[in-house]
């Protein structure tokens, strides 16, 4: 299963950025293969209009099947992910990437 983290970095130390649409980065942990990778969004910055469905036609290349985030995106953005079936969780956004994979892990975060 892959899982992805809007975060402000690019390792399990990295702050969360509460943020779905304009995330610095996607965290990117494969747990079948222990695998951590990253993504750098901040491009997203540049745009006037539409960041949170852009980004979410982004994380759909990456083939997650779960996204951890701070305050969740938006009504388009949530509903291309629902569409892809990717499960969103929330109420991560003052937390590193680690504590928020032990927050799911422990099921202290709010599915949407």
């Amino acid at each position: 299963m892959k899982i992805v983290f809007t975060t402000k970095g690019t390792t399990w130390d990295s702050a969360m950025d509460s943020r779905f649409g304009r995330t610095e980065y996607f965290l990117i942990y494969d747990e079948e293969k222990d695998e951590l990778t990253s993504y750098d969004n901040r491009a997203i910055e540049n745009e006037a209009h539409g960041a949170g469905p852009k980004t979410a036609q982004k994380l759909m290349e990456f083939k997650t099947n779960i996204l951890i985030t701070g305050n969740g995106p938006g009504g388009n953005a949530t509903t291309i992910l629902k569409n892809t079936k990717v499960d969103i969780y929330i109420g991560a956004g003052n937390m590193t990437a680690k504590i928020a994979y032990e927050a799911y892990k422990n099921q202290k975060l709010e599915k949407i």
